[in-house]
């Protein structure tokens, strides 16, 4: 490993501070992502600035009645929040399908929704990758991309984005805070990742230097009925190869509100407005969800040795959406 400086922050306005006056520094939370980086060489920080300690670690009830979670909040004590559980089960289950139980004990809120993708060729600095090196070419494009984009993908890169905990901040319509040297700045999950196009390597919109100070869920009753599916080729923890996180309020057999996100399947966490659309004042059965998924998944363009993620997050969509219509229902 390259040497570097290390120095923690005591307070937000100082830790903005101390990355201005180094553009090759980073902020450091938990470190399970960058850490493992800077070991291969992806990263490689001349200094890294610590977070941790910063006081943004408190999650509190808005006076709307939303949710604020700060920046260095631990998804372990996310998850087990007794706020996240009853008002927001499908964060808090996103949060336990993601890693082992050490894992989640270091790792940060603002951490999880910067961490890189997990595509080998992105690690493996023998191999032509856009998003780590721009205008290298993409080697998953022809090699090995089974559970790489069949949404939202680009000729540079079908890389996916990791986090499960993403997903469901998408389906809930989280805002992402963050402060910069002129001041502080609010962004819609939505629009917090930047579309692949041929940039890969611009991943979020945060402005440079920015650093993440929490994320906010507005008031939503409909998100009390929320869940989180993650399908992995492994029992113990793995990155998924599909998911899904839904919402759904069923009054007298329709469907009169719908919130749902797809994971693992684009370079960013995939909110589904096409299937929602086909949802909302739709009967809630099965052929009402399959064609929401339809409707989704249309824009589809698997490559070769990934088309069965079509069919696999259409059965999902319909399955999670079927239980929460049953759930509702009783």
């Amino acid at each position: 490993m390259r040497e570097f400086g290390y120095q923690r922050a005591e307070d937000v306005s100082g830790a903005v501070a101390l990355l201005a006056a180094d553009p090759d520094a980073r902020f450091l939370g938990g470190g399970t992502n960058l850490v493992d980086l800077m070991k291969t060489g992806v990263e490689r920080p001349a200094r890294l600035v610590d977070v941790r300690e910063l006081p943004l670690d408190g999650i509190e009830v808005t006076a709307d009645g939303g949710l604020r979670i700060g920046a260095t909040v631990t998804n372990s004590d996310l998850a087990a929040h007794p706020e996240v559980r009853r008002r927001y089960p499908a964060l808090a289950q996103a949060v336990l399908a993601g890693a082992s139980g050490q894992l989640r004990n270091m790792a940060t809120v603002g951490g999880n929704l910067l961490q890189r993708t997990r595509c080998g060729y992105f690690t493996d600095l023998s191999k032509p990758c856009n998003k780590r090196a721009p205008g290298s070419g993409c080697s998953a494009i022809t090699g090995e991309h089974h559970n790489h984009a069949v949404l939202g993908a680009s000729d540079h890169c079908v890389a996916v984005h990791p986090s499960d905990m993403g997903v469901a901040l998408a389906a809930l319509d989280a805002l992402v805070g963050y402060e910069t040297l002129d001041g502080p700045g609010e962004l819609p999950l939505t629009d917090f990742y930047l579309p692949v196009g041929d940039t890969p390597h611009r991943e979020t919109a945060l402005p440079p230097g920015a650093l993440i100070t929490g994320v906010t869920l507005p008031p939503a009753p409909v998100a009390a009925h929320s869940r989180y599916r993650k399908v992995r080729e492994r029992a113990s923890y793995a990155f998924a190869i599909g998911s899904v996180a839904a919402a759904l309020d069923v009054e007298a057999g329709v469907v009169r509100e719908a919130r749902l996100a797809l994971g693992a399947v684009a370079s960013r966490p995939w909110r589904a407005r096409a299937a929602e659309t086909v949802l909302t004042g739709a009967p809630a059965d099965g052929e009402t969800f399959a064609a929401a998924a339809d409707a989704e998944l249309a824009a589809a363009r698997p490559l070769p040795d990934n088309g069965y993620k079509v069919t696999l997050m259409r059965n999902l969509v319909v399955a999670v959406l079927t239980e929460l219509a049953e759930e509702t229902a009783r």
